[in-house]
């Protein structure tokens, strides 16, 4: 599992990192960064969270493909 945000999408409204702050961070260039770009599942029903959450619906997962 690999988390992506679509930068041109993305406000940096902090949502994200007010729900996983372990894996979201806003910067003082009031930018958003992924601390963690591929959590352990352990995590995933969080990132879903701020998945659902986003207003902007610039967050997404990916998932590598087998082959």
């Amino acid at each position: 599992m690999r988390i992506v945000v679509d930068f041109d999408r993305c406000e940096s409204n902090g949502l994200c990192v007010d729900i996983a702050p372990d894996i979201f961070e806003i910067r003082d260039d009031d930018l958003l960064y992924v601390l963690v770009d591929e959590p352990g599942e352990d995590r995933r029903s969080v990132i879903d969270d701020a998945i659902t959450r986003c207003p902007k619906q610039a967050i997404r997962i990916e998932y590598a493909s087998a082959g």
